[in-house]
């Protein structure tokens, strides 16, 4: 399943990138394939205040679940890295923060993604921005490098997130902080989600449940982890899911209800 989905994943994404750089950004809006003004996991994820200055199709490609970069607390002259970093939208927003003493470095498989991330990058005039092409298994980065690790709804996407942890704990320095944005769920979810590609692509399938998450993050060496609640999915954001996966509505909404939520996942390592 693990080289699957990836495969899905690449696809999927960098279908998303080419039609954000085609100028038809609605084709592209949400990993479940509905419309970002609607999704429930992807819409007001940030205020306008906060991506002034930040190019429009960084916003526009923005496929997360949270904002890592408001959770991080971020501080001048830190080294920052986003994992999954799509079109730079956070890294962009991270590299304000860390300004021009701090760097910030985003990490993405998918070469449409890193296309239009760079673009937006030179259209935001960033000088402490580098964009890296790899895979969050395997972080191209030295041992003891980062300060920070940001990531926004990327982590459930990996088929071995055991690794994707232990490679965090790796290229953070001691003392640094893994402080990222993901769907969590809570409790027993349907085998049949579970199975279905649309929903890995969207978000939801490959989301841990949060003690194992939490177990996951002590195991690769975390200090402190905890998970933060954002937003608590219904039975009207199930249907959108349920409905954007050909899945059945009516079966599934109500076993879907309440246990999926976006949370701010925190740790330290020591």
């Amino acid at each position: 399943m693990g080289t699957k989905v990836t495969t899905i994943v690449r696809e999927r994404y960098g279908k998303a990138a080419l039609s954000i750089l085609s100028g038809e950004p609605k084709a592209a809006c949400c990993g479940t394939g509905g419309c970002c003004d609607t999704d429930p996991i992807t819409s007001n994820l940030y205020e306008a205040s906060q991506v002034q200055g930040i190019p429009a199709d960084a916003v526009l490609a923005s496929l997360g679940c949270g904002n890592p970069t408001a959770l991080a607390e971020l501080k001048a002259g830190e080294t920052v890295l986003d994992l999954g970093s799509g079109g730079g939208i956070d890294v962009l927003l991270s590299a304000q923060r860390v300004g021009p003493t701090g760097k910030a470095y985003g990490l993405d498989m998918t070469d449409e993604m890193l296309e239009l991330a760079n673009k937006n990058k030179e259209a935001a005039g960033a000088t402490n921005v580098e964009f890296l092409r790899g895979e969050i298994t395997q972080i191209p980065l030295p041992d003891n490098s980062v300060d920070v690790i940001i990531s926004n709804c990327v982590i459930n996407l990996a088929h071995d997130k055991s690794m994707v942890l232990r490679e965090a704990f790796r290229v953070l320095k001691p003392g640094g902080r893994f402080a990222v944005s993901d769907v969590i769920t809570r409790g027993e979810v349907p085998a049949e989600v579970r199975r279905s590609a649309e929903m890995w692509v969207g978000c939801m399938a490959g989301a841990l449940e949060e003690e194992q998450f939490l177990r996951m993050l002590r195991a690769a060496g975390f200090e402190n982890p905890s998970i933060e609640p954002t937003r608590i999915y219904t039975t009207d954001d199930a249907r959108i899911f349920a409905e954007s996966a050909g899945l059945d509505v009516d079966r599934f909404a109500a076993e879907i209800d309440g246990k999926f939520m976006s949370g701010f996942v925190r740790a330290t390592k020591p």
